[in-house]
């Protein structure tokens, strides 16, 4: 298998965003990011890590004796050998989940993985970065998430649905910045352009509102 990885925590909790929210799930939190989003709320993963093989992060996900895995950041994909990682996930016979923040292609992530793409909208500050060519990339397996905290977000968000047909090639989800965006006027947006997407809140916020990082 080989390979080296920065880990920043591997831990397991229920899934709190996605298709799969309020699922056991099983999280390795990788060391770093290409980007530098203006509501990031994982900061601590930019730098904060341990150097760890392929082969021990497997052995510490099989402890936690869950079938689900996700692989995060920070950007998991800035680091060669995640993609290895992932690949090992399956093989093994995991529920493999990636998400990845649309500025690093995903052509060369095994097929059998499930990539969560969350393009980033114009408050984040880092919008210019997403790959649109990620698009051709979608399976029907795939997620798109847009986290969304103004009108200015959602207008880009449902122009990028429209544009690129999302919802034809996938699960696509809108989500609110926990904090600065009522899901309630998010949905209303929503209803009012009658798009064809999910409202997605961050679970995870709702159960443990004052926990920084993963248990």
């Amino acid at each position: 298998m080989g390979g080296k990885l920065v880990v920043n925590e591997i831990f397991r909790s229920l899934q709190g965003e996605g298709t799969r929210a309020g699922a056991l799930c099983s999280f390795v939190r990788l060391t770093g990011c290409n980007l530098r989003c203006n509501w990031c709320d994982t900061q601590y993963a930019w730098e904060d890590g341990q150097e760890m093989s392929v082969e021990e992060v497997l052995a510490e996900v099989k402890k936690l004796s869950v079938g689900r895995v996700e692989v995060t950041g920070g950007e998991p994909l800035v680091q060669p050998a995640a993609t290895d990682l992932l690949k090992c996930l399956c093989d093994l016979g995991y529920e493999t989940l990636l998400e990845t923040n649309g500025s690093v292609l995903i052509s060369a992530v095994d097929p059998r993985v499930v990539r969560i793409v969350d393009f980033k909208c114009p408050s984040s500050g880092q919008s210019d970065a997403n790959r649109w060519e990620n698009v051709h990339c979608l399976t029907p397996r795939d997620e798109v998430k847009f986290v969304v905290a103004n009108r200015t977000d959602f207008d880009y968000a449902a122009g990028h649905v429209r544009r690129d047909d999302l919802t034809r090639k996938c699960v696509v989800l809108l989500s609110p910045v926990h904090g600065r965006l009522g899901p309630d006027t998010l949905a209303e947006w929503i209803l009012e352009a009658g798009l064809d997407v999910r409202l997605a809140v961050q679970l995870h916020k709702m159960l443990w509102p004052e926990r920084q990082r993963g248990a």
